[in-house]
């Protein structure tokens, strides 16, 4: 890829698991009355037609990975189990009131944090009532996080059969030095021995998440670890920038020097030589990052155009209104947006008195939900259109007008009523998403919020 590209597109942006992106949430016209009328808004609208969808946060680990940004609470006392899953049930019993019907659940995620950090049994409690009361719609997908180290047969076994088929493992990179630089010592073994047990239980989906720009790591090292994991052949593999936010309060991103991060051209070979070997083994791109092989159903879903993006990441098909539940948590109502409280102290007391315990969130405007879409297309499916009406908004001249250098430089290819990415553009994707991102180019942030975008 040309250096001055990468020089010239290597700037901070969001990775638009929604729009508007958190930061330009607008909290002086938010209210937890809002929301609640959104959620049952959206429940009726869509519940008898596809379902909804739980995301459900476990924030613990044992240990701290020091590239992780996400919302965790690091501690070795099991303890915290149970008190933590009859918040999260308290939690989902104020939603259940608000719905005031049967919900019929379409997908349902466990993440973290470190989900396997919680016993099988727990875990089982866990969704047994979830679902109490609830249906399953005919092809419900559930899925979860398992971390290799502490990922047992139970938890994978005791998964399986309340229906859970897909799982996804951390793997990140299987070089010492750079486990030992984001604290996540990991040996392929323990992949090995996951992946397999997995398989031989009988998921039919399983994935690998390996990042690149981590601390000291080279294309050498990016290349070892994709070949390896050709050897366990996960069903999808995400392969995805090292997001580097360390300004951002309470995540472990200080244990390295920047100095120890490999450069913005080096990160970008990392992933040109990545991305053209998981093509020479048989994966297929699926949006931004994510690479499956044909028979996973997110390749399925990118050619029926049924693939979506939320904040689960990529999923095979699209549900109007996803709750979150658990500390940190955010829910989409396709007409809002709430997120939790991040202490979980605070989170178990406003459930206990019986509050839904959203801290912020965002309604969105008309214009929102346009642009929302423009950009959903494009993480999607690479291109995008304005021919109807319901697809113009008035800033699109000025929104062509920003197209024009992506264009220049072959990122695009424009038309009169729509653009498609080209494949030299993919990696560039954020930068695309940007043009359309109304919010950002009317307020262009003073200090910095994302990560770099390549």
């Amino acid at each position: 890829m040309c250096t001055n590209l990468i020089d010239k597109y290597n700037i901070p942006g969001p990775r638009y698991t929604s729009y508007p992106t958190v930061p330009y949430w607008d909290n002086s016209t938010f209210s937890l009355k809002d929301w609640k009328k959104q959620v049952q808004v959206s429940f009726v609208e869509s519940n008898n037609k596809e379902g909804i969808s739980l995301y459900i946060h476990l924030p613990f680990c044992e240990s701290m990975c020091t590239f992780c940004g996400c919302n965790k609470r690091i501690t070795k006392r099991h303890g915290v189990e149970t008190p933590y899953i009859k918040t999260v049930l308290k939690e989902w019993r104020l939603y259940r009131d608000l719905l005031g019907a049967k919900p019929c659940i379409k997908e349902l995620h466990l993440g973290g944090g470190t989900p396997t950090f919680f016993s099988a049994k727990n875990l089982q409690y866990l969704i047994d009532e979830i679902f109490r009361g609830t249906e399953k719609a005919e092809k419900c997908e559930l899925s979860f996080e398992g971390h290799p180290n502490n990922t047992t047969k139970e938890h994978l076994q005791v998964l399986y059969n309340i229906g859970f088929r897909r799982v996804s493992f951390g793997v990140q990179d299987y070089n010492e030095t750079v486990q030992k630089a984001i604290h996540r010592i990991q040996p392929f073994e323990n992949v090995k021995y996951v992946t397999e047990m997995a398989r031989e239980i009988g998921y039919t989906s399983i994935g690998h998440d390996i990042i690149f720009g981590l601390p000291f790591q080279t294309q050498v090292g990016v290349v070892e670890t994709i070949l390896r994991t050709k050897e366990l052949a996960p069903d999808r593999i995400a392969f995805y920038s090292y997001a580097h936010v360390p300004w951002q309060k309470g995540n472990g991103q200080r244990g390295f020097k920047e100095s120890d991060l490999p450069t913005g051209t080096e990160k970008r070979k990392q992933y040109e030589i990545g991305k053209k070997i998981l093509s020479d083994i048989g994966y297929i791109e699926i949006g931004m990052d994510h690479f499956a092989l044909e028979t996973d159903a997110l390749h399925r879903s990118m050619k029926n155009l049924k693939l979506h993006r939320n904040f689960m990441g990529y999923t095979a098909s699209k549900t109007q209104l996803m709750i979150g539940l658990g500390v940190s948590s955010i829910g989409d109502s396709w007409y809002g947006f709430a997120q939790n409280v991040k202490g979980i102290e605070e989170y178990q007391h406003l459930v206990s008195n019986g509050i839904i315990p959203v801290y912020r969130g965002h309604i969105l405007t008309a214009e929102d939900r346009i642009i929302r879409k423009h950009i959903l297309n494009l993480m999607c499916t690479f291109e995008t259109n304005w021919k109807m009406d319901e697809t113009y908004f008035a800033e699109l001249p000025e929104v062509i007008q920003n197209l024009k250098e992506l264009e220049k430089d072959k990122l695009i290819e424009l038309y009169d009523t729509k653009i498609i990415i080209t494949q030299k553009g993919k990696p560039f994707i954020r930068n695309i998403c940007m043009a359309f991102d109304l919010r950002l180019q009317r307020k262009v942030p003073e200090t910095t919020l994302f990560s770099m975008t390549i």
